[in-house]
């Protein structure tokens, strides 16, 4: 498969980075929606607005993702700190969502 970006070990000039951040910008963007459908179907499904907040599944969701990190090489910290805020941010707009479908 040809990408339209050099990898990050090949990469010679600024020009050739900033290519590849904004691809990849992209493609998290795209995966963000999806994990955003992810949670207006969550706020569809759940029948009371108290099951939106589960402290356990949230923290089984940041140990997954520093997992990840750890196998990948990417630094653990930054993504339990990253996953966090996606978590929250996910829930508060589940819990909108949640709202909005009952009014």
């Amino acid at each position: 498969m040809n990408t339209p970006f050099k990898s990050p070990e090949n990469c010679e000039t600024m020009a050739e980075v900033r290519v590849g951040v904004d691809a990849t910008d992209r493609a998290l963007i795209d995966l963000l929606a999806t994990r955003f459908g992810f949670m207006r179907a969550a706020a569809r499904i759940k029948a009371e607005r108290s099951e939106v907040r589960d402290e356990d599944r949230k923290a089984a969701v940041i140990r997954a993702a520093m997992n990840e990190a750890l196998e990948k090489g990417v630094p653990v910290g930054l993504i339990a700190k990253i996953w966090e805020e996606l978590v929250e941010t996910s829930i508060a707009y589940e819990m909108e969502e949640w709202d909005r479908i009952r009014s």
